[in-house]
């Protein structure tokens, strides 16, 4: 098992690199949509009966989002005025309000049918690439890699963490193994991250945060968009548990899916753009 996460781990890093390394922005646009899809292939199979809604859902939204890829790279202003100022609201408000109150409860209401949570999926989902695709083509690549590990350091720190010092449960009816020891954390060596890249990485996402936002608002956002991220993993883990899964899917051998490995980017990067164009 050890063996196949290396190896995947080395395939992924590969690829990641040759697209940020790319002379056209198309290769990491096209990367951006195929994760996009296949994570909504994998939400739609934890919250949809059936084969066939999962395949034509994920197959629909990719085609959608190559004519909107064309679009966000001739800087066309009406995606700005749809995605900016309606959708990433609205997959904010997602993250703000529904999915922390179903973390809260360990379980969807029952009035929250299928179809409800499927399109939760392509909101938040959507919102999660236009806001990535916008930062890698507004500010490039060192804004988009600084970001996600942003995420991936609070995880990181959380599991190390939680091992060394848990001992409350943060939501033990979703997720057993979480800890409050764990999050604070995570959310302590984020923050810490964002700040260290803001005083040496230059166009890094913390950099920009700093120069849009100031020395408070780049803290403050760093605790948010932490503490944020610890709800994205939570409501994966209820889905999955929902769904009686431990995976999303087994696309990527040793890691599960690829919304395993996003889930906390879903409610991160639309807050993240809106606080770069709060400082704008």
């Amino acid at each position: 098992m050890l063996r196949q996460r290396i190896l995947t781990a080395i395939v992924l890093l590969l690829i990641v690199t040759g697209a940020v390394t790319a002379p056209t922005p198309w290769p990491m646009l096209a990367l951006l949509g195929l994760m996009a899809g296949c994570a909504l292939w994998e939400w739609l199979r934890l919250v949809v009966k059936g084969a066939a809604v999962p395949w034509v859902g994920a197959l629909l939204f990719i085609i959608v989002l190559i004519p909107l890829s064309m679009q966000l790279a001739d800087g066309q202003a009406i995606l700005d005025t749809v995605f900016g100022r309606f959708l990433l609201p609205l997959a904010v408000l997602f993250w703000l309000t529904a999915a922390p109150a179903f973390v809260v409860r360990a379980h969807v209401p029952e009035g929250c049918r299928p179809g409800i949570l499927a399109l939760a999926g392509v909101l938040t989902l959507a919102a999660a690439w236009y806001a990535l695709a916008w930062v890698f083509l507004r500010f490039g690549a060192a804004a988009l890699i600084s970001l996600w590990a942003l995420i991936w350091v609070a995880d990181i720190a959380a599991y190390f963490a939680g091992r060394s010092l848990g001992r409350r449960k943060l939501a033990p009816r979703v997720s057993p193994g979480k800890t409050l020891e764990g999050a604070a954390g995570g959310i302590l060596v984020a923050t810490a991250w964002l700040v260290a890249t803001a005083l040496w990485w230059p166009d890094s996402f913390g950099s920009l945060l700093r120069v849009h936002l100031g020395w408070p608002g780049l803290i403050l956002a760093g605790l948010v968009l932490a503490a944020w991220s610890i709800v994205g993993d939570l409501f994966e883990s209820l889905l999955k548990r929902r769904a009686g899964v431990k995976d999303s899917s087994q696309l990527l051998p040793g890691h599960g899916g690829v919304y395993d490995r996003i889930d906390a980017v879903l409610p991160v990067a639309p807050a993240a753009v809106l606080l770069l164009l709060a400082g704008l």
